[in-house]
């Protein structure tokens, strides 16, 4: 099992969209959100994907492809 940190960056029209539920469920990656701030006109959140690397790559791309930004995250992340 590999985990990932990284942070999501929607742009307006997917906000509403189930993106983090989808990518869950079609690639098999459990989805931690460890923190977010979305509101009608944008919305960023920091999630901990954990599965198989593959999963999580394929995930990712897939994810990128409907418009999300995908970037790293380094460093700690405090729950809260």
């Amino acid at each position: 099992m590999a985990k990932r940190q990284v942070m999501f960056t929607f742009p307006t029209g997917l906000i509403k969209e189930p993106v983090i539920y989808q990518l869950g469920q079609q690639f098999k990656v459990v989805t931690n959100v460890r923190r977010a701030d979305v509101s009608e006109d944008k919305g960023w959140v920091v999630l901990e994907l954990e599965g198989e690397e593959k999963d999580i790559e394929q995930g990712i791309a897939w994810v990128s492809n409907k418009g999300v930004r995908v970037d790293p995250v380094t460093g700690d992340i405090v729950e809260g």
